[in-house]
C-alpha cells in the first residue's frame, strides 16, 4: 500500500484510509468491525477516521483495534452534541466531547482532531479553535484540523492555525481542487479526502434512496462521464484513482461496514494514479459542465 507524507506532520499515511461513519450508522457488529479493521491493518491500512456523532463508531473502533494502537493513525471530529446537553459548538461541549472520544476510542491521544464542519463565522470568533489548541497543548491530540468545504474551509486554510484539512473531493465534487488544496499544500497541511467516490451514487442506475447522495446523482447526470455507464467495479476504480491523483491529496477515507470492502478497494487502486490524459479529461468535463452552485458538499 502506497504511503504519502501527511503535510508537515511527519506522519506517512496510507493513501487509502478507513472512514468510520457507516459502521456506526449501519449498526455493524463488533465481530464484523474486528474482521474489517484487522484484515485492513494487516494489508497496509494506517489511517482510521471517525467522529463523535457517528453513533457508536468510536466505541466499535476502541473495542476492536485499540490493542493495535501503534499500527494506525487515529483521526476523529468534534462539534455536535451527540447526547451531551450543550449546544453544538459550545466550547464546553467541545472539551467534553474530546474527553469522551478518548474514552470511547480507548486511547490516551488522538493523532488529529478536526472541527466538524462548523461555519466560517464560528471559526472567525476563535473560541472553537482555542479549545483544540488547548487539547493539543495538553497532549490529547498531536495535531488539529478543520473538516469542511467551501468558504469555511478556505478560511480555515488561510488562517494558518490548522495542521490538517478534511474536505470533499471526487468526480462530482471538484471545487476544492482549485479553492483550497493549492493553498493547503503551500501551508504544509495534511489533506484527507472524504466522500472520495461520490457515494458511488451512479452504481444502482437510479437515483439513490438516501438524500445524502442526491446532489451527486444529479451532478453526475449532467457530467455524463463515459466510465460510469457500465456501473461496474472498474467505474469505482476510475473514480477512486481520480481522487488519489489530485495534487495535494494524501489519503482518501472510504466508509464501509462490509468486512471485505476495504481490501477490495485497496486492490482497485493498485495501479496508482490515473494516466495524465484520463485525469485531464475528467477535470475538463467538470470545468465545462459544473454550475456556479456546485460547491463542496458537507
Amino acid at each position: 500500500m502506497e504511503q504519502r507524507l501527511y503535510g508537515n506532520t511527519g506522519m506517512k499515511v496510507s493513501v487509502l484510509g478507513f472512514g468510520g461513519a457507516e459502521i456506526g450508522y449501519r449498526g455493524a457488529s463488533v465481530s464484523d468491525v474486528e474482521k474489517l479493521l484487522g484484515t485492513a491493518l494487516d494489508a497496509g491500512l494506517n489511517v482510521i477516521d471517525t467522529a463523535e456523532c457517528y453513533k457508536n463508531s468510536e466505541e466499535l473502533i476502541g473495542k476492536t483495534v485499540s490493542h493495535r494502537r501503534d499500527d494506525y493513525y487515529l483521526f476523529t471530529k468534534c462539534g455536535h452534541a451527540s447526547g451531551i446537553e450543550l449546544e453544538d459548538w459550545d466550547p464546553k461541549l467541545l472539551e467534553q466531547s474530546i474527553d469522551r472520544s478518548l474514552k470511547h476510542l480507548q486511547t490516551d491521544y488522538i493523532d488529529v482532531i478536526h472541527l466538524h464542519s462548523c461555519s466560517e463565522e464560528l471559526l472567525r470568533r476563535g473560541e472553537v479553535i482555542e479549545v483544540l489548541q488547548r487539547a493539543k497543548q495538553q497532549g490529547k491530540t498531536r495535531f488539529i484540523g478543520y473538516s469542511g468545504d467551501h468558504k469555511a474551509a478556505l478560511y480555515a486554510v488561510q488562517s494558518g492555525l490548522f495542521d490538517s484539512l478534511e474536505t470533499s473531493v471526487n468526480i462530482a465534487d471538484q471545487e476544492a481542487i482549485d479553492l483550497t488544496l493549492p493553498l493547503a499544500a503551500q501551508q504544509g497541511m495534511g489533506v484527507v479526502v472524504k466522500r472520495p467516490i461520490a457515494n458511488a451514487a451512479w452504481l444502482t442506475g437510479s437515483k439513490p434512496e438516501s438524500e445524502y447522495s442526491h446532489a451527486y446523482w444529479d451532478r453526475l447526470q449532467a457530467l455524463d462521464y463515459d466510465f460510469i455507464e457500465a456501473r461496474s467495479p472498474q467505474s469505482v476504480e476510475t473514480a477512486l484513482r481520480f481522487t488519489l491523483s489530485v495534487p495535494g491529496v494524501h489519503t482518501a477515507i472510504v466508509g464501509t461496514s462490509n468486512p471485505n470492502r476495504w481490501i477490495e478497494n485497496a486492490q482497485l487502486i493498485a495501479q496508482g494514479n490515473l494516466s495524465e490524459e484520463r485525469y485531464r479529461t475528467i477535470r475538463s468535463t467538470w470545468k465545462e459542465t459544473a454550475a456556479a452552485d456546485w460547491i463542496g458538499l458537507q
